[in-house]
């Protein structure tokens, strides 16, 4: 049996001892604390009216935008992006992503006006996105993130939503996007899979306030065969567009790993009304048109290291009466996957001889994906 002196003396110890856990706890919580960034001064909101998606060939306003960080480590920097159109666009200084912290943490900067402002305290090796869809998380090289909206009142877009085609979980689009240098509205109420499962998307509104339609795949899939089953598009007017590709959100537009099938005449009567192209388009290796018939068509291509094979087939490749209306393959600038994903896209080219006058809809039966 132990004597109640025994018990008093270690109840003495083990209260010193957690007195001093508590105390080296208290100090250690403070002396590790994250580094933080913050803004002081944020910018007007203002989204973009620019008839080019190459961020750096746009003429911006902008404003000056000021914030401050703490505990960051010597060495490390600011970078700023800035949101428009759907994608978050680095804010560059004399042609540097880079901004110094100021003693005591202040930082101060110009940047291109958006709806949202993004500043990452990040370590002297880290490489910034040019562009991004989705910013960067904190590793990697990032220290911390914050996000602000632009002061002033901010669009109010429409809510993005999941659905299920072929197998496949996508997500829609939303808000203004530019597409092949024409600035569209996406909106998520213009895409839904009916009871067959076959997936509507649809150009809808009047003109001067069209909206349209555009979903892409959750995941990456890289080298492989891509199909997709599409209903006769020959009643698409002119300047409707429906695209079947591969693209990347992250990175610059020369370098997006974007395969496309492209249906539609861009804006004049007598085009060709399918194009496949390895981006860059304006590389002439890269490119070729032809015309299909009307009715169903299945078109795919296989991509592999170094070349990629594009093909379309009247009707359906599951079918006896499918016939190859043009295939070719394609040897140069041939990306190699990373973050691309599968996008689908019914929506408007601004920049033809002939203006969308109605409503158009495509119906797409079935993507495939064969390793």
């Amino acid at each position: 049996m132990v004597s109640r002196p025994h018990i008093v003396a270690r109840t003495a110890t083990f209260s010193v001892l957690l007195v001093y856990f508590v105390l080296t706890g208290c100090q250690s919580s403070t002396t590790t604390s994250a580094p933080t960034v913050a803004f002081s001064k944020v910018p007007a909101a203002q989204e973009s009216h620019y008839e080019t998606d190459i961020i750096e060939d746009r003429d911006y306003k902008r404003d000056t935008i000021e914030g401050r960080s703490t505990r960051a480590r010597p060495g490390q920097r600011i970078v700023l992006y800035a949101k428009t159109d759907g994608r978050w666009g680095v804010c560059r200084q004399s042609g540097q992503p880079f901004i110094n912290i100021e003693a005591e943490g202040p930082w101060k900067a110009s940047v291109h006006l958006g709806i949202q402002y993004a500043a990452l305290l990040v370590d002297p090796t880290y490489n910034p996105p040019e562009q991004t869809e989705s910013l960067p998380i904190v590793g990697n090289g990032v220290v911390a993130v914050a996000v602000v909206n632009g002061e002033g009142p901010a669009p109010v877009l429409p809510s993005p939503k999941i659905l299920n085609f072929s197998g496949y979980e996508w997500t829609t689009s939303t808000g203004p996007i530019f597409r092949a240098g024409s600035r569209n509205f996406f909106d998520p109420a213009n895409v839904w899979a009916d009871e067959r499962g076959a997936l509507h998307l649809r150009i809808s509104g009047s003109p001067g306030k069209w909206t349209a339609a555009e979903v892409k795949l959750t995941r990456s899939l890289g080298y492989g065969t891509y199909r997709f089953q599409v209903r006769d598009v020959s009643h698409l007017e002119p300047s409707a567009l429906l695209t079947l590709i591969t693209w990347d959100g992250v990175g610059t537009e020369s370098n997006r790993r974007e395969l496309d099938v492209e249906l539609g005449r861009w804006g004049y009567l007598d085009n060709d009304n399918v194009h496949y192209v390895v981006q860059p388009y304006y590389v002439p290796a890269n490119f070729v048109a032809f015309r299909m018939p009307a009715g169903v068509s299945t078109h795919s291509f296989r991509w592999e290291p170094g070349q990629v094979t594009f093909s379309t087939v009247a009707g359906s490749v599951n079918t006896d009466a499918g016939r190859v209306v043009d295939q070719h393959v394609f040897t140069s600038g041939v990306p190699s996957p990373g973050g691309e994903s599968v996008r689908i896209a019914l929506y408007v080219f601004h920049q033809g001889q002939i203006p969308l006058k109605n409503e158009n809809e495509v119906i797409i039966d079935k993507f495939e994906y064969l390793p």
